[in-house]
């Protein structure tokens, strides 16, 4: 597996995503098959682990989080996600959702936090005063419980500057 450095850390250049893990028919992710595939992974090299909170219904988090327990939490790099292209009209608790993501993933900290979508006009409910969260973030990463924070999308908004995004850790 080759590897690449980002800011010190030896991170494989094939990351382990679990938006789409296998179900049985009743829709509950197959646990067996993704200890089994963790396993070949990390046996070859693979240290990524990306989930977020809505991957299947937030059970993604739970069942990576339950599988990486079962290596040195220095052995890997976990990526997650905040999902504020999902805000509703009442708005996410930032705290409420990052304090479920830790429990359910098992951690202390989060290596890679993303916000989630950029590109789905979320952009201004991250930067919106009323929902504090970006600021809420920072804070996290402050205190060491985040230790990269940064944004995800699917196709970049060419009305969004990129150096906007350049205080940032990652794109």
């Amino acid at each position: 597996m080759n590897h690449n450095d980002f800011q010190n850390k030896n991170l494989s250049l094939l990351g382990f995503g679990t938006m789409r893990l296998q179900v049985d028919s009743d829709g509950k992710i197959d646990e067996a098959q993704v200890r089994e595939m963790t396993t070949y992974a990390i046996t070859h090299g693979v240290n990524y682990f990306d989930t977020a909170y809505p991957y299947h219904n937030g059970e993604s988090e739970h069942v990576i989080g339950r599988v990486l327990k079962e290596y040195p939490r220095e052995s890997y790099y976990l990526a997650t996600k905040y999902p504020g292209h999902q805000i509703s009209s009442t708005g996410y608790n930032p705290a409420e959702i990052f304090e479920d993501q830790l429990k359910k993933c098992g951690v202390e900290y989060i290596d890679f936090y993303l916000l989630h979508n950029v590109y789905e006009k979320s952009m201004e409910v991250y930067t919106d005063p009323q929902w504090g969260i970006i600021d809420y973030f920072k804070e996290q990463k402050r205190l060491g419980r985040i230790r990269h924070l940064g944004f995800s999308c699917k196709i970049f908004d060419k009305t969004h500057s990129l150096n906007y995004f350049s205080k940032y850790d990652l794109l």
